[in-house]
């Protein structure tokens, strides 16, 4: 099942501007890691990873789980520069260069906010997985997802966010969502809605503390 949704540009909110410029003068800003700590691989410990943010002059920062969520204030003002220099940082500390996808705590909240799936539908949300995206899929990314409409999970494109939900969870699904770079040209990377919730609540919590 399948439902794609093109925002008319500009789209309705975006705290980052054309020119990658983050809006607010000092954002609480959400980084998310893709790939760490799966399998004995890409091993970062969150205690390194805040001492990492810490050395880069990020403000606050604080870990979620060991999957790579890190939250923290900081004075940069350019978004892509600032992925490259999460990136380049991890790349010189632990040998690896994950894909780094940021957002600003108002773009987390607009992307709850978006979710397709009715509260009174009462879904589990452990089943349902939200990919975060470095880009918005082109035109041709409905097409690549249609591909797909035989599988039992129901999908929704939004903008720079793809909502899938698992009706027998992630694990015993054949669909191919974790290769979503190689289906819409794009990098991302996933969290389930628990996670999301979560991340969502400490940046809020960091944001009235200013």
């Amino acid at each position: 099942m399948l439902a794609v949704e093109w925002p008319d540009p500009p789209p309705p909110f975006t705290p980052v501007q054309a020119d990658g410029i983050l809006a607010d003068a000092m954002p609480v800003v959400i980084s998310m890691l893709r790939g760490v700590n799966l399998g004995g691989h890409h091993k970062i410990k969150m205690d390194a990873l805040r001492a990492l943010c810490e050395s880069l002059k990020f403000e606050d920062p604080r870990t979620y789980v060991q999957s790579g969520n890190v939250i923290f204030r900081t004075k940069e003002k350019n978004s892509p520069a600032l992925a490259k220099k999460i990136q380049n940082a991890i790349e010189r500390k632990f040998g690896f260069r994950p894909e780094v996808i940021l957002r600003t705590t108002d773009e987390m909240r607009k992307a709850m906010a978006a979710t397709p799936f009715a509260a009174s539908r009462n879904l589990e949300p452990s089943k349902i997985l939200v990919t975060f995206l470095a880009a918005e899929p082109g035109p041709e990314a409905q097409t690549t997802l249609l591909n797909l409409k035989a599988y039992p999970e129901e999908l929704h494109l939004k903008g720079r966010e793809l909502y899938i939900y698992f009706p027998d969870g992630a694990g015993k699904s054949k669909l191919p969502w974790s290769s979503v770079e190689k289906l819409l040209k794009t990098t991302g990377t996933a969290r389930n809605w628990n996670s999301v919730t979560k991340i969502l609540e400490i940046a809020e919590e960091m944001e009235a503390a200013r």
